[in-house]
């Protein structure tokens, strides 16, 4: 494997939009909903919820759009925020990804895919690590192999997820095994429920995560056919499709379940299941979870590494993350490597808290990403070289995505300080190991 090979452009349109789409629609599309609808006890209130929170990502998805088109190149936010702020900022980013945020998340997705296998199956504990462990290691492999089986893999998991999701609303309607009553009081909010600003507050929080992931198909955008159309289109049609799909399954989720039944995600979806299906209802709502979940578990296997490429292009890791399979064409080591850290937390079974500690300091980085859309802008009026593509409605789009951003930022912090303050202790640990390491010693390579 050598260093000076480069990736080979080889994801289309198709592709890209299925990893928005897949990546975002996970286990928490049957899980988070119920909370939600739970606190807020309105079926207008959830689905406005919904509506809102897919306006957000898409003045996101927007701005990263641009981004993207700026810099079609390896690493996503990592290289939007070493352009804009400088590589210290970028290897914090790129530190928190690699030693908690990506092999947490992997490890996360694969254990509760294992878990709804078990059902399934009957798996005892260890047989779920081992399930969970094995599908680690075979979606790895597919995308060691080349990227256009990675690919191939990924628009045929989202495609049976989204044809499952079909079957279901179609099944509902066409059958009419729920019932429309349901949704009466519509805006009013039931007995029970939680005050309306602490569970609009909770649903926001709640909805913003079930739309995470969708900027991880900028970190591809080496590998992306002509990206300064293919991205911004990508982000935008993933986005469209995502919230569409979130306020149908609301929908017809309340129309099998009346909102004053509902307790929790896992009984929300299994009383939708058996409205459905009948007593077989648990078993087959667990395979579309199954389906859903190693669609973004593929996802982030696929994307995430490319992060820790970028940073060993710019000697800011381990030189072996830099290299590329000489046969595949891709970045061997580097997926070898998270695949194999994800693997360990899976095993000892510690990676929810930790990954609690970061979502913080995640969504600063976020922010941060998007906010350096005026850095660049600005630099444009300065003289340098901007790019075809331009986010519409700028600088409104950053604004409003900046602005409920930070919002939940305050929420955030409010709700649990310490684990905020603990997660941003832990990324500024980072600060010492870029100078006495890489900087110091003169290994960064200035782009």
């Amino acid at each position: 494997m050598g260093t000076d090979a480069i990736l080979q452009r080889q994801i289309g349109l198709r592709t890209a939009t299925a990893l928005v789409v897949g990546e975002v629609i996970a286990v928490g599309i049957f899980l988070t909903r119920a909370g939600m609808a739970k606190s807020l006890g309105s079926p207008f209130l959830l689905l406005v919820v919904w509506v809102v929170m897919g306006a957000m990502a898409l003045c996101g998805a927007l701005c990263y759009g641009e981004l993207a088109a700026r810099f079609p190149e390896a690493g996503g936010a990592y290289v939007y925020l070493r352009e804009a702020y400088g590589s210290q900022v970028a290897f914090l980013y790129g530190w928190m990804s690699f030693l908690v945020m990506d092999p947490g998340l992997t490890a996360a997705l694969a254990v509760g895919m294992a878990s709804y296998a078990a059902y399934v199956f009957g798996l005892s504990p260890l047989g779920v690590k081992a399930f969970a462990v094995g599908a680690i290691a075979l979606l790895a492999a597919v995308n060691i192999l080349g990227v256009r089986r990675g690919a191939w893999l990924m628009r045929w998991l989202t495609a049976l997820k989204l044809g499952s999701l079909l079957i279901i609303f179609l099944w509902a309607l066409v059958f009419q095994l729920g019932d429309s009553s349901n949704f009466t009081p519509f805006v009013a909010q039931r007995a029970g429920s939680v005050p309306l600003i602490e569970g609009l507050a909770g649903a926001f929080v709640a909805a913003f995560f079930s739309f995470g992931g969708w900027w991880d198909v900028s970190k591809l955008a080496g590998e992306v056919r002509d990206p300064e159309r293919t991205l911004p289109r990508a982000l935008l049609y993933g986005v469209i499709v995502v919230t569409i799909v979130y306020v149908l399954t609301s929908a017809v989720f309340i129309y099998l379940v009346p909102l004053e039944r509902v307790t929790s995600g896992e009984t929300f979806a299994a009383q939708a299941g058996e409205a459905l299906f009948g007593r077989a209802g648990g078993q087959v709502f667990s395979g579309v979870v199954i389906v859903s979940v190693l669609g973004s578990l593929a996802g982030i296997i696929m994307a995430a590494p490319r992060v820790y490429y970028a940073m060993a292009r710019d000697c800011l890791f381990l030189p072996a993350a830099a290299s590329i399979h000489p046969r595949f064409g891709t970045p061997a080591r580097a997926i070898t490597l998270q695949a194999a850290l994800a693997s360990v937390l899976v095993m000892l079974g510690s990676f929810n808290d930790i990954i609690a500690y970061f979502v913080f300091v995640t969504v600063v980085f976020i922010a941060l990403t998007v906010a350096a859309l005026f850095v660049l802008r600005r630099r444009d009026y300065d003289g340098a070289t901007g790019t075809t593509y331009r986010a519409p409605l700028y600088p409104v789009t950053p604004a409003i995505f900046l602005l409920l951003v930070t919002l939940l930022l305050v929420m955030l912090a409010g709700n649990n300080p310490k684990q905020a303050l603990l997660g941003v202790a832990v990324v500024a640990l980072g600060v010492p190991v870029y100078y006495l390491i890489f900087h110091k010693t003169g290994q960064y390579r200035e782009r």
